[in-house]
């Protein structure tokens, strides 16, 4: 075969393969292999040496020729394939403004927020009054005036975050070596402000933020939501913050729900007691998420010890009362069986959904 025929075979052939080109892909495919440093074209004018110097001029401008003809349909091709792929991506987002739009799911509170509401809601019908303090507090008002020793394990920097005390002359007294700030462990502290600050009667609670110095676990976080209740009046007994805690725990787990006390020790109160309540999964007959126990530690509680009464100025010989804390994020455990605490931080709506 000529070169000439050779040049005609080749034009013939990729214009038989041009209008087979479905998409872009597979017109590059044919340029490449037409116009390439490999391709047919390509090699086909390689073989202008071998030609006499009278057949050259013939054969090269057929060669220009062909070399023109294919690149012009390549270019038209590609602009009908352009074409072609705008109206498809214009007709697949294409949007139908006369069908109905897709329904969002209604937001709700945080789960720790709405138990944390009921509670409240529970103590204002019992004539309480709720009552806020500050998340940075001294030592004074966390652990001194609670009738905390100042080496009692809770002051440890390992159970406490410290702050920086700018005070080089602090009035109230603190653990050696450890500065006067904190943030709070516990909510007690604004029991303290208000007793400082009201005369009794005083029944409050006070819901809060609190810190510590703990690795997030499935029982632990280092910041939760705690709970703290006081009650100041007189001729307030056992038997008047047993009845209380009874009617919160019914309210909050069920009315099937009973309760147990266990002497235990706090320095805020004396007589201490925790308080158990029966399991919900096994009806206090034993079972893997109570440890075949029956029972599940919800709180502790207790008289307040008089000597906090003579912090705040309060009249021991004359009054008496009970306090007691509990943790919101323990109360959604224990009411919806949640295995991890850490499901509470997360975020995941697929969880928070569900509450």
């Amino acid at each position: 075969m000529s070169l000439a025929d050779e040049l005609r075979a080749i034009h013939e052939e990729a214009t038989e393969r041009l209008s087979a080109a479905a998409d872009l892909d597979a017109l590059e495919q044919l340029r490449v292999a037409v116009m390439g440093k490999k391709g047919s074209l390509t090699a086909a004018m390689k073989g202008m040496g071998k030609l006499s110097p009278e057949e050259r001029p013939t054969i090269g401008k057929l060669a220009n020729e062909v070399r023109s003809q294919i690149e012009e349909a390549l270019a038209a091709r590609k602009a009908e394939l352009d074409k072609q792929a705008l109206a498809e991506r214009i007709a697949a987002d294409t949007i139908d403004v006369t069908l109905p739009g897709r329904g969002l799911s209604a937001g709700t509170q945080h789960l720790i927020n709405q138990i944390r509401e009921e509670i409240e809601d529970i103590f204002v019908g019992l004539g309480y009054t709720v009552e806020d303090g500050p998340f940075v507090e001294t030592a004074w008002y966390n652990f001194t005036a609670l009738n905390a020793p100042e080496d009692h394990p809770s002051r440890s920097a390992k159970d406490t975050f410290y702050l920086k005390d700018n005070d080089p002359n602090p009035e109230q007294s603190f653990a050696p070596g450890e500065s006067d700030v904190l943030l709070r462990t516990q909510t007690s502290g604004v029991q303290v402000h208000t007793m400082e600050n009201q005369k009794p009667p005083i029944y409050m609670i006070c819901p809060g933020t609190v810190f510590r110095p703990d690795t997030a676990d499935a029982n632990h976080l280092p910041q939760f939501t705690q709970i703290e209740g006081l009650v100041v009046d007189e001729g307030i007994s056992f038997a008047d913050l047993k009845g209380t805690l009874d009617h919160l725990t019914r309210e909050i787990f069920g009315k099937d729900r009973a309760t147990r006390y266990r002497p235990h020790f706090f320095p805020f109160t004396e007589p201490s007691a925790e308080v158990d309540v029966s399991c919900g999964v096994c009806h206090g007959q034993g079972c893997r998420f109570c440890k075949n126990t029956g029972w599940l530690e919800i709180l502790g509680c207790g008289m307040v010890d008089p000597n906090v009464f003579e912090y705040v100025g309060i009249d021991p010989e004359r009054y008496t009362g009970f306090a007691f804390g509990i943790g919101v994020e323990r109360v959604a455990a224990l009411r919806y069986d949640l295995p991890d605490l850490r499901m509470l931080m997360t975020g995941d709506m697929r969880f928070l959904h569900q509450f």
